[in-house]
């Protein structure tokens, strides 16, 4: 119960990257056909057109690493304190939102940039957290 109460903010952020990046990419695994189609719409005017499956299966991967090490990260924290699974799954939370943010300002999606903006803001503050 100390644990839960002294890691009460890292362990609520912790529990948002893990509902963002999980669902995230298990949506890209249970529907890669709708996914890439769209993506491949999205990016038929950019240099990346040529791109489109290699990036969504990094993107995808990233997703998941991250929110499976978020997720031991919340079971660490628990149990011994220890953040250093959670501040790898939020370095890489704030990675595969960097990767999205690249994406969206090369299609020039400026308002989608602004989304992936919102969700970097209390990954990055999760870092910062966990690095003190």
């Amino acid at each position: 119960m100390e644990n839960l109460l002294n890691n009460a903010t890292e362990l609520l952020l912790l529990l948002f990257l893990i509902i963002t990046f999980l669902q995230s990419g298990i949506d890209k695994i249970m529907d890669w056909q709708g996914n890439l189609s769209w993506l491949k719409g999205h990016f038929a005017e950019t240099p990346l057109k040529g791109l489109v499956p290699a990036l969504l299966g990094i993107v995808m991967l990233t997703e998941i690493i991250a929110g499976i090490l978020c997720f031991v990260g919340v079971y660490q924290l628990l149990l011994n304190g220890d953040g250093t699974m959670a501040l790898y799954g939020a370095i890489l939370s704030c990675a595969a939102l960097l990767m999205l943010l690249f994406g969206q300002r090369m299609a020039k999606d400026y308002e989608g940039a602004r989304t992936i903006a919102i969700y970097f803001i209390p990954a990055i503050f999760l870092v910062f957290l966990l690095q003190a």
